[in-house]
């Protein structure tokens, strides 16, 4: 007898499934992450400059005269209006209505020169503006270890005209390019100061860092030049005899709108 293999019938086949087109879905968290990353981003430059700032730092206890210094880094600056006005912590800020002193700027000093060849964009319009008004004006050259120092003289002196009435020629010295020694860099500061000592009958101021004046200029240069220098800090500098401290890089001054400024008292 021949038997039939029985087998199951198969129904109809059923159609596959599609898959699922995925939606990818973002977490509101790190969409909202991503926008504080980006306006943080934008707008950090303007927050460390302190363009936002209603208040900087505090003033040295008894500082009374003050003075400005200038550069086109620093914009919007109304000129009839500069002043320090400080609050009852005794801190520099915008609040005029809740001062507790205001002092005015009594000198300004601006950059000039630079190197042998540059001059700073703002140098002529804020040197013609502060010349309007009743401040005592400094004209400052950024010193280049790396350049010639007798062109780097011929450039302020062409640039830089002075009145009896200003401050002596300034000379910023802060840094020295690789492969400078001390030596090297002091004998070029002095036949900086030299050449223009020459031409404008008047020593020249020099500009340094606290620890740059200290620890790099020679005594030929601190012991024979009126020194300015930068200590950012409410203790007064290490080095002794300055005539000018800079006290802060991160002052309000009411007037100077284009947020911190550099600001500097004298030795009384």
């Amino acid at each position: 007898m021949v038997t039939k293999k029985l087998t199951a019938k198969k129904g109809p086949k059923r159609p596959k499934k599609r898959k699922k087109d995925r939606k990818w879905r973002v977490s509101p968290w790190l969409v909202a992450a991503g926008l504080l990353l980006l306006v943080g981003g934008v707008l950090y430059p303007y927050i460390r400059a302190g363009r936002f700032a209603s208040s900087g730092t505090r003033i040295p206890t008894g500082a009374r005269e003050f003075c400005l210094d200038l550069s086109h880094w620093n914009d919007n600056i109304v000129w009839d209006s500069l002043k320090v006005v400080v609050d009852k912590d005794g801190c520099t800020t915008k609040d005029i209505l809740h001062a507790k002193d205001i002092f005015p700027i009594s000198t300004v000093i601006i950059k000039a020169t630079q190197g042998e060849r540059r001059v700073d964009k703002r140098f002529r319009e804020y040197w013609k503006e502060s010349g309007k008004r009743a401040f005592t004006r400094g004209a400052y050259h950024f010193f280049e270890s790396s350049a010639d120092p007798v062109r780097q003289a011929k450039r302020y002196i062409s640039t830089v005209h002075l009145s009896h009435e200003d401050l002596p020629p300034i000379l910023d010295v802060e840094t020295m390019h690789t492969g400078c020694t001390k030596d090297e860099l002091n004998g070029k500061v002095l036949v900086w100061l030299k050449e223009v000592e020459k031409h404008y009958g008047r020593k020249p101021i020099v500009y340094a860092s606290d620890s740059f004046a200290c620890d790099i200029l020679s005594s030929e240069i601190t012991g024979h030049y009126p020194m300015w220098i930068a200590r950012y800090n409410w203790k007064e500098p290490r080095f002794q005899g300055w005539i000018l401290w800079q006290f802060t890089e991160e002052a309000i001054v009411y007037g100077a709108n284009g947020g911190y400024v550099d600001l500097s008292v004298f030795n009384q």
